[in-house]
């Protein structure tokens, strides 16, 4: 099956010289939940922009649904929905007024009972008549996700859909994406949550500097990249570690109650035993043991920092 949403070495250069894609390809499938995770200013809203043909990339090429969004506009923008970060939304209009005239935009049918069902699904049915200015922050974002959904898009894009939203709010709309993708709307979101990423994504990419690190399926990456922390609560306070103990990438804690061993989950030995033993040969005793997974942001922040040493590398050679 072909993807959605198809992107080939897409560039985008501004007339001051910098360049905010970098060659940028990406196939993403349909019914599929992709987070776009980087630092501010890393290209994620001009990715974005350059997909929904808000901007003309300098370029490459954009394909949504086989159509191309330069020569086929049309066609590709009526197959996507887009939630943008800034809460833009006429102050004097109704909430349902406001949705309905989206819908018209894309030149479809009125459609009370699509719009009724919107509404109700964002907990806005009850405020349908309340002018926009009347809302909260919070609602106001939940309107946004109504206007584009109005027209029945293929595709959702959601440009930091929970930015200065309360943990409620945030909670009903994760509920509302895995809906909307159980019904086989491609959702793509970018986010500064990262737990929004590793509860909702199939898939995680991760852009910085205007180039796509890596795209890859959430529990394969934190296979691939995950390490895991052994934390040995001792018997008795440890003032230093031991020289026979220095090879081994242990930490201890400020009160030298606990010793943190870090290890790779994709190495055959995890050095783990060896680390016992030595530890009673030391005549060091614990009490307890416990082992942490390394979450997502520990894994993003790598990423993030292994691109900035290669673009540093990359400009000095």
């Amino acid at each position: 099956m072909a993807p959605i949403i198809s992107i080939r070495d897409l560039t985008k250069t501004y007339d001051g010289g910098f360049t905010a894609l970098d060659g940028v390809s990406l196939d993403i499938e349909e019914g599929e939940i992709l987070a776009l995770l980087g630092p501010n200013g890393a290209g994620k809203t001009t990715l974005i922009s350059c997909i929904c043909a808000l901007v003309s990339p300098s370029g490459g090429s954009v394909a949504v649904g086989g159509h191309d969004t330069l020569t086929d506009f049309r066609a590709a923008r009526s197959l996507i929905g887009l939630v943008p970060q800034e809460v833009s939304i006429e102050p004097f209009e109704t909430v349902e007024n406001t949705v309905k005239f989206s819908r018209g935009l894309f030149g479809l049918p009125p459609d009370p009972a699509h719009i009724e069902k919107v509404l109700r699904a964002l907990s806005l049915w009850d405020k349908r008549s309340n002018r926009n200015m009347e809302l909260s922050g919070g609602m106001k974002r939940r309107v946004l996700i109504a206007k584009a959904l109005s027209h029945e898009p293929r595709v959702l894009f959601l440009d930091e859909p929970t930015a200065g939203v309360d943990v409620a709010l945030r909670k009903d709309m994760w509920d509302l994406v895995r809906s909307l993708r159980a019904e086989g709307v491609t959702i793509i979101l970018t986010t500064h949550y990262i737990e929004e990423a590793e509860e909702m994504a199939d898939r995680i990419g991760v852009i910085d500097s205007g180039k796509l690190l890596l795209v890859e399926q959430k529990s394969v990456l934190m296979q691939k990249m995950g390490q895991k922390e052994l934390t040995l609560h001792l018997a008795a306070p440890l003032a230093d570690l031991p020289a026979a103990l220095a090879d081994y990438d242990l930490t201890r804690s400020e009160d030298g109650q606990a010793l943190t061993y870090r290890y790779d989950t994709r190495a055959q030995r995890t050095g783990i035993t060896r680390l016992l033993a030595d530890l009673a040969a030391a005549g060091i005793a614990f009490r307890d043991l416990e082992t942490r997974q390394s979450s997502l942001e520990d894994v993003f922040l790598t990423l993030v920092d292994e691109g900035a040493r290669s673009t540093t590398q990359e400009g000095a050679a």
